[in-house]
């Protein structure tokens, strides 16, 4: 039996429509982030994630390297943004989210993008580092819905969110998947420029993980629910025990944790020697141990 999602019955009670008109009005002083540029991009200026009004679009493909719970057979539909509100140095899409390689999209090409999506099978539309374009995201889906979208809709994000406008989305997003990706706040401002990255990471967490729970998997696919994903690093500069700590103590021991293998050093790492290598089998294999301490049933290296 197919499920009518959540945004459906938002859109027809008119309430998406109510959300579309509150998120861009943050627009004309951005707030979408914690780090509140208070800048209007309806009249085209810049904050720190060089977004104006218009959305950029870097590639729209079925994605076959994501967690088995989004690809199953026929791929997780992804939807790489351009740009990104938090901006780490050693980031591995560098040339998407530093250098804006990218193409200016409309809504309604947007919409088109999710339909083609759903038509050649895939089993969700990913949205990925969505963050500095929620407002438009939306307003393209309440086309998509309108000419039948009806599938899982995944939020693929940094983890560095403004707790409010996450709330804004209850009831759209489907499956919530951020990264947590430092504890230290040291770290964080070196890495990310992002000193409160921590707080702001778990505020947001706990909201999404209030709005859909454990992650629910029918048939081998995820439906509904939080995926975490915590990249390893070097010297253990990503805090790994004090995020797993987190998610164990005050989130949900039975939350689905990706902890990644594969950061290699990339863009501007090479300035950061603690940092400018890959990761150990025993850096790795710790955090694996650390996870399964704390009583983290679903943390493991997919």
């Amino acid at each position: 039996m197919e499920i009518k999602r959540q945004y459906i019955k938002l859109r027809n009670s008119a309430e998406l429509k109510q959300r579309i008109n509150l998120l861009n009005s943050i627009l004309n002083s951005c707030e979408l982030c914690p780090r509140k540029c208070h800048i209007n991009r309806w009249e085209g200026e810049l904050g720190f994630c060089r977004s104006g009004k218009d959305m950029v679009v870097s590639s729209v493909f079925p994605h076959f390297a994501e967690e088995k719970e989004l690809v199953g057979s026929q791929g997780s539909g992804t939807i790489f943004f351009t740009n990104c509100n938090l901006g780490c140095l050693c980031c591995q899409n560098f040339e998407i989210s530093h250098l804006a390689e990218g193409e200016v999209i409309a809504k309604e090409q947007l919409a088109k993008n999710m339909l083609y999506l759903q038509e050649i099978g895939c089993h969700n539309i990913n949205f990925v580092t969505p963050t500095h374009f929620v407002p438009q995201i939306i307003e393209a889906l309440e086309l998509a819905i309108t000419q039948g979208l009806n599938l899982p809709l995944v939020y693929n994000c940094s983890g560095y969110e403004n707790v409010e406008v996450i709330k804004l989305l209850e009831g759209i997003i489907d499956i919530y998947m951020p990264d947590i990706k430092y504890s230290d706040k040291i770290n964080a401002k070196k890495y990310s420029n992002a000193e409160d990255y921590f707080e702001r990471a778990k505020e947001a967490v706990l909201e999404m993980y209030r709005q859909v729970g454990d992650l629910v998997i029918e048939n081998g696919i995820a439906q509904r629910g939080l995926i975490v994903r915590h990249l390893v690093l070097p010297n253990g500069a990503s805090g790994s025990f004090k995020v797993l700590e987190f998610l164990a103590k005050e989130v949900s021991k039975d939350t689905f944790i990706n902890i990644m293998n594969q950061y290699r050093p990339c863009f501007k790492a090479n300035e950061f020697p603690e940092i400018n290598r890959r990761v150990t089998k025993d850096e790795f294999n710790e955090a694996l141990q650390m996870a399964t301490k704390l009583g983290l049933m679903h943390a493991k290296a997919y």
